[in-house]
């Protein structure tokens, strides 16, 4: 595993940044874990992935022998979590598998940690709290050696529910499945910055939350919605082309051409309106670019 380089100069006058050279693979919760037996003859006891699993995808993604580092911070139950993709991964064929286990933002920037995800070949972000990982990782030299990687070498990160959701920019952290007709009934915050001017919500189609994100996408239209059902994933390569994967759906809420947005005229407490909103439902094998600026901030 080549050591991480330093950041290309970025020059503002272009208006753009370097093209990411990672992987960001963005999973919407509850994805496949336990190897099943599968095989065309009688009484096979091969034990295997389904070669479309998200999981196995995100092994076949990985570069170089450097471990797989699985952060369960987002848990409440973060040694169980853990326990769950140390084994996946290590039935995949990962020669090792390490977990950094972080709990304060001294953690996270300790030298310790900085040095696990020097040779890291990706990095897994569990379920939880999407709020808990702003909180603790946001800022600090484990997320910023995260995104120099990401854009600067083959560099898989991958995330499930909290984990795929703390990924983009803005974040959805709070709002029941059936909210969002209110103006204020969703409440976001800054993720952690993987990808800009994309709101990432999960088990999207399961919980019912597209109205949700369409109250995010109403108060700035020019950020894309990306719902991700259950089982399923997007993974996004050049910092905006994006694959399905898995079984379900992803559903995508564009809302740049939008008429008749009134967040801004109504008080909190009042139900939204908004038109020309434009959605697409992808299944896997479909393929999407962001019509968005991906820029990295590192």
């Amino acid at each position: 595993m080549s050591k991480s380089k330093k950041p290309a100069p970025h020059h503002p006058a272009s208006g753009t940044c370097p093209q990411p050279k990672g992987t960001l693979i963005a999973i919407g919760g509850h994805e496949q874990k336990e190897m099943k037996t599968i095989g065309d003859e009688e009484g096979s006891d091969e034990n295997e992935l389904a070669p479309e699993s998200i999981l196995k995808r995100f092994v076949d993604e990985l570069h170089g022998d450097g471990p797989v580092v699985v952060i369960p911070t987002a848990s409440e139950e973060p040694d169980e979590a853990a326990r769950d993709y140390v084994k996946i991964f290590t039935d995949l064929g990962v020669k090792r598998v390490e977990v950094l286990n972080i709990k304060t933002r001294e953690e996270a920037d300790a030298e310790e940690c900085i040095n696990v995800l020097r040779e890291a070949a990706g990095v897994m972000f569990t379920g939880g709290d999407q709020l808990r990982l702003t909180a603790l990782l946001g800022g600090t030299a484990l997320i910023r050696l995260m995104k120099e990687r990401y854009a600067h070498s083959r560099f898989v990160i991958a995330g499930t529910s909290a984990g795929a959701a703390a990924m983009s920019t803005p974040m959805i952290y709070q709002g029941r499945n059936d909210a969002g007709f209110l103006k204020d009934e969703i409440h976001i915050t800054t993720g952690l910055q993987f990808m800009h001017d994309v709101a990432i919500d999960t088990h999207f189609v399961a919980r019912g939350r597209i109205v949700r994100v369409a109250q995010i996408i109403a108060t700035n239209p020019g950020c894309i919605g990306l719902g991700l059902e259950e089982d399923t994933a997007v993974v996004v390569t050049d910092g905006g082309e994006m694959e399905v994967i898995g079984n379900g759906m992803v559903v995508v809420v564009d809302g740049r051409h939008c008429q008749g947005n009134t967040i801004h005229e109504i008080k909190p407490g009042e139900v939204f309106s908004i038109r020309d909103l434009r959605v697409h439902l992808l299944a896997r094998g479909q393929r999407y670019t962001l019509p968005v600026q991906q820029q990295m901030y590192v």
